[in-house]
């Protein structure tokens, strides 16, 4: 008896904890879906089919953890052997966290691509997602051909991979998109606010996930019991709530007029008395000489996606583009380019 109550304790009471922990995870997935549905009528088709399949994942992901538990602790209270062993359920929670990781890593890649126009930056985002959903794919594996839990160190190597990886992914996505962003600051005012909101929520939601991963191959590597599975149980709903955190902060923007920094002068002159904001428009522009490429302009009033092929012709000069140059704007309507397909969707940070 005492034996099966240590085995609990050193690995089943980790693997508890953290399904406890997925679940309230889920619970905040579920109603970040619920806003992103209610509100997205202007997105695209595929955006929102990609947003099921990430749901769909998350949903079996706390299915299957939940049947483990119940397996183990119900159906086999109190048998060793029954607690020392992964089985096929506890199997599909590293390979559900990969493949919920890798496609949304690889989403934000696009991004990057899309927003700062470089090829070689998405490229290598999408090479550390690759590689880690791989090597999440082949620590799943592993646990189906060792499946003693206190054997899993025979294979450190490939987790070790699949968890570095996962961290140093998101770390990139976040460095190239707040290096970006930061150059897109203009002097004015309400365009400089929201991009510092952007700079934020990216920074927050990006190294959440990779200090987590970091955290759980650290516990991993420093110990043969298995609190690392507390985060592990994790990562999965810290993924899906970074998409969806992301794309539901575009509409938080358009609220964000009680929120406006102090120092914005409270009218124009000549600007309406009625009070109401002036809509905003955020445009960031492409850096550097570029070739034309179609725009699609992001109205935060509105959050409206309209395509302009070829809004500039030639190159672009980032200053005259930042201060909306082909554009009808007075005072402090900004406008802030983004590239064709970036879809209203800036990581939004």
């Amino acid at each position: 008896m005492s034996e099966a109550i240590t085995t609990a304790q050193a690995i089943q009471g980790p693997v508890l904890a953290g399904v406890f922990l997925n679940l309230i995870l889920l619970g905040i997935s579920i109603t970040q879906t619920y806003f992103f549905f209610n509100g997205s009528t202007k997105d695209k088709p595929w955006v929102k089919r990609f947003v099921v399949f990430i749901f769909f994942m998350d949903i079996l992901n706390s299915i299957f953890g939940m049947v483990y538990m119940y397996d183990v602790l119900i159906n086999h209270n109190g048998d060793v052997n029954a607690m020392s062993k992964s089985t096929w359920t506890f199997i599909t929670d590293p390979i559900s966290t990969a493949v919920i990781a890798g496609v949304v890593q690889m989403f934000f890649g696009w991004r990057v691509k899309v927003l700062t126009g470089s090829t070689i930056a998405a490229v290598v985002i999408w090479f550390f997602s690759t590689v880690q959903f791989l090597a999440g794919i082949g620590t799943g594996i592993a646990g189906v051909i060792v499946p003693e839990f206190l054997k899993f160190r025979q294979f450190t190597p490939i987790t070790v991979i699949w968890l570095t990886g996962s961290a140093i992914c998101d770390v990139l996505i976040t460095l190239m998109l707040v290096q970006y962003l930061r150059k897109q600051k203009t002097g004015h005012t309400y365009s400089d606010y929201i991009v510092d909101r952007i700079i934020r929520l990216t920074v927050q939601t990006g190294m959440i996930t990779s200090l987590v991963a970091i955290i759980n191959v650290i516990l991993y590597l420093a110990t043969p019991k298995a609190y690392d599975l507390v985060f592990n149980y994790m990562l999965a709903k810290l993924y899906t709530n970074s998409l969806l955190s992301s794309l539901n902060a575009r509409k938080t923007w358009t609220y964000s007029s009680g929120s406006r920094p102090s120092r914005d002068p409270p009218s124009r002159p000549g600007g309406s008395s009625s009070g109401r904001r002036p809509e905003e428009v955020i445009n960031l522009a492409q850096l550097g000489n570029r070739h034309t490429r179609p725009q699609v302009f992001v109205a935060i009033e509105s959050h409206q996606v309209v395509d302009e092929p070829h809004a500039f012709d030639g190159k672009v000069d980032p200053a005259q583009a930042l201060d909306g140059v082909g554009s009808n704007k007075t005072g402090h309507q900004e406008e802030i380019d983004f590239n064709q397909s970036f879809a209203s969707e800036v990581r939004a940070s």
